[in-house]
């Protein structure tokens, strides 16, 4: 009787992208040839492998469409034989790139001396997904990283006009090479319209560079 085989992924990755290829590779120690291997994805045979010696038998996957991730197995079985054996599974799941990011508070207009809060949330992509907060050009946290789908969350103190500024935050995950910023968010001074607390701001940083 042949022995469980060990499936193995030989090349690429369990998280993969659109178009990816990757190599698993199946194998009875001890077992005599010829030995028949078969690999399944759940219950749907995938590829079939008459092997004549005691070499592993090796199947070659193209990720082509959502469908091909999943669990994969292989059974092992003479020739001759109506048994076998399965094997371990190995389950590949897909990575999906990030969408753009929207930053939002509960309030818009706040007044020096409060505490408000920042929410960054990207609705699509795989998890986890690691966020940032800006303020310019400069980071004001540490980076969040969210194991599921919720926004990362920052709470503030308006301590000067020069906190009402814009934010900003940035999203990224596991997909390769990709990043994506949110739109830009301004506070509003409480019971100030927007162009004069710009004025206000600006006059600010131009007084407080003069010392």
């Amino acid at each position: 009787m042949v022995s469980n085989p060990k499936l193995q992924l030989v090349q690429g990755t369990l998280s993969v992208v659109m178009k990816q290829n990757v190599t698993l590779s199946c194998l009875s120690e001890p077992g005599s040839p010829p030995v028949r291997y078969t690999l399944f994805k759940h219950n749907q045979q995938v590829s079939v492998f008459n092997g004549s010696d005691l070499s592993p038998a090796l199947f070659t996957l193209t990720i082509s469409s959502a469908s091909d991730v999943g669990e994969y197995k292989c059974k092992a079985e003479y020739n001759n034989s109506s048994g076998g054996k399965y094997s371990n599974s190995l389950t590949f799941t897909l990575l999906e790139p990030i969408s753009k990011p929207v930053l939002s508070s509960p309030t818009s207009q706040a007044k020096q001396g409060q505490n408000v809060t920042l929410s960054c949330f990207s609705e699509n992509g795989s998890l986890p997904i690691t966020y940032l907060f800006f303020k310019g050009t400069q980071n004001i946290s540490p980076q969040k990283t969210m194991q599921k789908r919720k926004a990362a969350v920052i709470f503030l103190f308006i301590n000067s006009l020069r906190d009402f500024g814009t934010y900003k935050c940035k999203a990224n995950n596991s997909f390769p090479n990709i990043t994506k910023y949110s739109n830009a968010f301004n506070f509003t001074l409480a019971g100030m319209n927007e162009r004069r607390l710009l004025l206000l701001t600006n006059w600010d940083h131009t007084k407080f560079r003069m010392f």
